[in-house]
């Protein structure tokens, strides 16, 4: 079977930025950068991100390319049997992100239809979180809307390369920008705006310490997408004409914009209307729509908000459906829509139990959490660390002159790229993966 390909640079660019962009984009970066000392972490953030994790990023692209197939496929024909188990790791991190992320993508679906029918707009915290536990906790509604975000996720991935991934990149990425710009807008008119702008900007270099260090190294490296192979496989659809370094610098400059674009969104509003900043993910379903209550328009407003979060949470999604069918595809040459459609039937079925993890499976926990916080926990600080590490040993130490030849650096850089990968990005995952066990 003939390898598909992306069409263009620009569909490569913006599918990858698409599934680097995800739900942490738009709620995590802005709170944590605000927390850790606003403009003195963000400086850090890129400068870790520009550095350590475009390197990785580059290595799986290469990795990608060289091999042209997905994760699994890709260590093993560069590497030998011995590697694919890296490819294994990504492939059981894909499947286990998807699975839980498919029902919090859910949840935007659900607050969107809320927003809609005006249910969100309300200017009593308490009454939307009461609002949000009770939806959550429902032993039905989640689980439709988790379907619903599936069957989206693989109407894009089953429709193929160019006439479905691609073509998404084209028409969700942009429209993300416009949706984020608009709201940005509206939120730096408000009054006290200024303020907000300074709490998740300006730097505050006492909070400087080794605890920020290790969030900004996490935040940088896993906001790449790196470590799963989600990037490998998308390289592993580019053609000989792009230059990697070029393409991978795009789509580190549009996830960082993202990022930053985000912050100016939600600071400037929560902090006119003096909510909390620190609420982490109940900021966007528990405190965002009292900003909204209070605006002319506000529902309008809303309904964008949460048309938002559906787009980011999507472009994610599909990057981890494509991550796990590739390797079935490539490896017995199946058939892609059937084979994306059973990967989504279990992806769905699996899901079920985290959704009622919130209700009635809420009970039930092994080593204090239940069912979707293990699955978050393992994905996030085993799978997908002990895939960064593996990726960086393979690329420095294993096939370095193959990817010394997909990239085509200059000398001083091709050193550093080596280093990067052979020793620095290697110690600092390792830490992260310590730090948060």
């Amino acid at each position: 079977m003939s390898r598909s390909q992306w069409s263009s640079k620009l569909g490569f660019i913006l599918a990858s930025a698409g599934a680097t962009v995800g739900l942490g984009s738009i709620w995590k970066f802005p709170y944590v950068t605000a927390m850790n000392g606003g403009g003195a972490f963000l400086l850090i953030f890129v400068l870790i991100t520009f550095t350590l994790g475009i390197a990785l990023m580059l290595a799986e692209i290469a990795i990608g390319r060289a091999a042209a197939c997905g994760a699994v496929g890709a260590f093993k024909k560069l590497g030998g049997k011995g590697w694919s188990a890296v490819g294994y790791i990504g492939v059981l991190c894909g499947l286990t992100v998807f699975s839980f992320y498919s029902v919090v993508g859910g949840w935007t679906i659900g607050y969107l239809l809320r927003a809609i029918d005006g249910r969100v707009m309300s200017n009593d915290p308490k009454a939307l979180g009461a609002l949000f536990g009770q939806y959550v906790s429902s032993p039905v509604e989640p689980i439709i809307t988790h379907a619903l975000f599936a069957l989206l996720t693989l109407i894009v991935v089953m429709s193929g390369i160019q006439k479905g991934i691609e073509r998404a990149g084209k028409i969700l990425m942009p429209a993300l920008f416009l949706l984020m710009l608009g709201l940005i807008v509206r939120s730096l008119t408000l009054p006290g705006a200024g303020a907000g702008v300074l709490a998740f900007l300006a730097p505050d270099f006492s909070k400087v310490n080794s605890k920020m260090l290790v969030d900004a190294l996490g935040l940088a490296f896993f906001s790449l997408s790196v470590g799963a192979g989600c990037m490998l496989a998308y390289g592993s659809y580019l053609g000989r004409d792009v230059k990697l370094t070029n393409a991978a610098m795009w789509v580190t400059g549009l996830t960082t914009m993202t990022s930053i674009l985000a912050g100016l969104m939600i600071f400037p509003a929560i902090t006119a209307f003096g909510l909390d900043a620190a609420a982490g993910p109940g900021l966007t379903y528990m405190t965002m729509p009292v900003v909204f209550n209070h605006l002319p328009f506000g529902q309008f407003f809303a309904v964008a908000f949460f048309a938002l979060l559906l787009v980011a949470a999507l472009t994610s999604s599909v990057s981890l459906l494509e991550l796990v069918a590739v390797y079935p595809i490539d490896e017995w040459n199946l058939p892609r829509k059937a084979t994306t459609g059973l990967i989504t039937l279990l992806v769905f079925l699996a899901g079920i139990p985290a959704s009622l993890s919130f209700g009635v499976l809420g009970e039930y926990k092994w080593f204090g959490r239940n069912v979707f916080e293990l699955m978050d926990y393992s994905a996030s600080n085993i799978l997908l660390p002990l895939g960064g590490i593996g990726t960086a040993l393979f690329a420095g130490w294993k096939i370095w002159p193959v990817i010394e030849a997909e990239l085509e650096l200059s000398p001083v850089l091709n050193v550093g790229m080596k280093w990067m990968c052979r020793i620095v990005a290697p110690a600092l995952i390792a830490l992260i993966l310590v730090y948060n066990l």
